[in-house]
């Protein structure tokens, strides 16, 4: 994606059968930006990772674990998922999502 060229976050990645998709939209060494699209019953493992992120939902709704405490997160809704905490995320229905993460200088 261009710099200082508008787009709608939801149409960033298309729904792919079977498929999780992503989209990298900016990349820095402080942290990056990612566009993901769910299919219905995929889903990231759990995992750990030392940087904080930011969940924001642009479609649909996903099933996020967070130490073992399962939330629902709906489309417009946003959720942290803390530096060294495991987490995984789970698609019940097809969603889209933007992946904020955060790294400490």
């Amino acid at each position: 994606m261009r710099v200082n060229q508008t787009r709608v976050l939801s149409e960033l990645v298309d729904y792919q059968d079977g498929a999780v998709v992503s989209k990298t939209v900016v990349k820095k060494n402080t942290g990056s930006v990612t566009v993901f699209a769910f299919d219905a019953g995929q889903s990231l493992s759990e995992h750990t990772v030392p940087h904080d992120a930011l969940v924001q939902v642009v479609d649909g709704r996903a099933e996020i674990t967070i130490a073992g405490v399962v939330h629902d997160v709906d489309t417009g809704e946003i959720i942290v998922m803390p530096a060294n905490q495991p987490h995984a995320v789970r698609a019940e229905q097809r969603f889209k999502m933007v992946l904020t993460m955060i790294r400490e200088s």
